[in-house]
């Protein structure tokens, strides 16, 4: 219960890599404000059972993270009803896949709004009173598309690589003041969004899934291994422990040796 007494805001939280994280803060012992779409009744159903499995509160604080007033909105909403923001976790994001001369600038637009911008609204939002306490946690989950690139990625293999700038500004900037702002830098991890990828990888090859499954990962990751939900949330878990008190500025790569290459 490392994190007893503090309180963690998750974009992007109700499925997911997010979900992941929240439910790992949760466990730690953090109160836990969720963001994300999905179906009212399930995200209620949700909210309620992690506040029952680890006995802490669990909020649901909804935002279009496109909106710099929303996020604002959104921040402010953790804080006032669990009474702090001490944590914050910049996961929400979107995929947009087009050759670049054939990408529409609307979803360009999109995804730097989303996955870029929106962290910034929220770090600008929730970083001032992180730093009159004396305590904050900034991570951003960005991808191993912020240090590496891939075809037909345009927008997304921008934004990421903008989130590791902007980690590393708000780094020091806020360097002397309690507060510390690092990111998390993923592979592949399974999740449902992916499992799908696979079936349909399957399905149009022929192949079954493990072959399908090892065909994806070996485009990639030297290790033919996914990342799980839980791996992603213990690296944000380290970067709130005490032991990572120095640790500001820096990516923590969880991508089975993919950037290594």
């Amino acid at each position: 219960m490392m994190l007893k007494g503090k309180v963690a805001l998750v974009t992007g939280s109700t499925s997911g890599i997010g979900l992941g994280i929240a439910r790992g803060l949760a466990a730690a012992g953090a109160d836990v404000a969720l963001n994300g779409f999905g179906e009212a009744g399930e995200i209620e159903a949700l909210r309620r059972a992690i506040e029952a499995e680890h006995g802490v509160r669990v909020i649901l604080a909804q935002a279009d993270i496109s909106d710099a007033a929303a996020c604002a909105a959104m921040v402010d909403t953790a804080a006032r009803q669990l009474g702090a923001l001490d944590i914050l976790v910049n996961n929400a994001g979107i995929q947009a896949t087009y050759p670049l001369e054939e990408f529409p600038v609307e979803r360009w637009d999109q995804v730097l709004a989303v996955n870029l911008s929106g962290a910034f609204y929220a770090m600008r939002a929730a970083m001032p009173a992180m730093r009159s306490r004396g305590w904050g946690r900034v991570v951003n989950i960005a991808s191993a598309h912020g240090l590496v690139a891939s075809t037909n990625k345009a927008a997304y293999v921008a934004a990421k690589h903008g989130l590791l700038g902007l980690t590393k500004v708000a780094a020091l900037e806020y360097a002397n003041t309690g507060v510390t702002v690092n990111a998390v830098c993923p592979g592949w991890v399974l999740t449902p969004l992916v499992e799908q990828q696979i079936a349909r990888r399957a399905e149009e090859t022929g192949a079954g899934i493990e072959a399908a499954t090892r065909e994806l990962l070996a485009e990639k990751q030297p290790m033919l291994r996914f990342s799980t939900r839980e791996h992603i949330a213990a690296a944000v878990l380290y970067l709130c422990s005490a032991g990572a008190e120095t640790v500001t500025g820096t990516h923590l790569s969880v991508d089975g040796g993919w950037t290594a290459q």
